[in-house]
């Protein structure tokens, strides 16, 4: 990797500055490709972006930025005709060309300006301001290893931001227009069932986690040149329809801390009862014994009472029950019945269990031993 400091006055980044969305985000006279395939959005808050305007205004130094050269790899490194993507910078390149294009205003002296609204000498010195920019040449797989090396530090990647530099390619692109735009199709469609930033690329993140069974890195290496991403989709749509059908009945604030995609996976193809479900779920979201509200889904399916995370005995009532059983185990079969136990070495059980009405209650409340607890529990 060659890599060549240049200095980039604003006044040529902002030069054919044009975003067209979907179809690219270009700059410095149309030859600076400024949000690549392996970018992520636009994620500066107003704050973050004003303070970007706001260090121009008083002439204090950016952070350098880094450009990759595109091949032509035959041609000198410091080509006039050159062109360039972003490799670190994009928030401050775009934060920097929508004010000089009049799409925000930032406040001086109180007051909300536009670029176009400030005095004419003070526009030249914002035009004039000179960008530190690092010309990175090289291969791809240096390029993208770079990209990550550099994006350690500032706003922070999320891992799947750094799985987009690693598999950049047409399905990425794809899987993109899905996953990763505001108001994109998944966030329109699934947005009460599952929680996640598109433009983050969490959404994204959770649709693979769920296809790939938690190995993205794998998925994204095998089909990285696929041409499309209609298979990750159609899973995605399977899942959340599966979702609809089968709990009708919209509970966001649980719904979106559900694995939907290991539930479809298990019990899609099962004979379910909406109705029995919904029924049964309302009574488990009233019991003050169930401490994880989103468990209820998962276990009306498999009856996995791990999932509801059931309210625990409170110390005074453990210490209650062990005093009243003068630190012996209380279960009939154990191996050590005369024995004497510290309190840390016992655990709280429930006589009648929560599922024949059982209360976390004292009168409910016995003391095993750590072992006969385990053997209880089938551990």
């Amino acid at each position: 990797m060659k890599i060549q400091p240049k200095q980039i006055a604003i006044r040529e980044l902002v030069r054919d500055f044009n975003d067209s969305g979907d179809a690219g985000v270009v700059g410095f006279g149309g030859r600076l490709n400024i949000r690549p395939a392996y970018q992520r959005e636009f994620v500066y808050k107003d704050e973050q972006r004003n303070r970007v305007i706001d260090t121009l205004h008083k002439g204090y130094p950016l952070n350098v930025m880094y450009w990759a050269r595109n091949p032509d790899l035959s041609a000198p490194l410091d080509d006039a005709l050159a062109n360039y993507e972003v490799l670190d910078g994009q928030q401050r390149t775009l934060s920097i060309c929508k004010y000089v294009n009049g799409d925000f205003s930032v406040k001086k002296v109180g007051i909300p300006q536009y670029f176009h609204s400030l005095p004419s000498d003070e526009q030249e010195e914002i035009l004039d301001y000179e960008l530190t920019v690092y010309i990175c040449d090289g291969l791809e797989s240096e390029k993208l290893e770079w990209f990550r090396t550099i994006n350690i530090a500032g706003e922070k990647l999320t891992d799947q931001e750094l799985l987009n530099a690693v598999y950049t390619g047409s399905w990425l692109s794809s899987a993109k227009t899905y996953f990763s735009k505001p108001k994109c199709a998944a966030h329109l469609m699934g947005s009460d069932y599952v929680t996640g930033s598109p433009i983050r690329q969490e959404l994204l993140e959770l649709a693979l986690n769920w296809l790939s069974k938690g190995a993205p890195a794998d998925y994204m290496a095998v089909h990285q040149h696929d041409k499309s991403a209609t298979e990750l989709w159609a899973y995605f749509t399977s899942v959340i329809t599966w979702v609809k059908a089968t709990f009708p009945t919209v509970r966001s604030k649980e719904m979106r801390s559900v694995d939907w995609g290991a539930l479809y996976d298990k019990h899609h193809a099962d004979k379910l009862d909406p109705v029995a479900l919904e029924k049964r779920i309302a009574e488990l979201l009233l019991d003050e014994e169930v401490t994880i509200k989103a468990g209820v889904y998962p276990y009306v399916l498999n009856g996995k009472e791990r999932h509801l995370s059931l309210r625990a005995f409170p110390d005074k009532v453990k210490l209650e029950a062990y005093t009243k059983q003068a630190g012996g185990c209380a279960a009939a079969a154990c191996p050590e019945r005369t024995r004497i136990f510290d309190l840390k070495e016992m655990e709280a059980d429930h006589i009648d269990p929560w599922h024949a009405g059982g209360r976390s209650v004292l009168s409910n409340c016995r003391m095993l031993c750590k072992a006969c607890n385990r053997r209880k529990g089938g551990i």
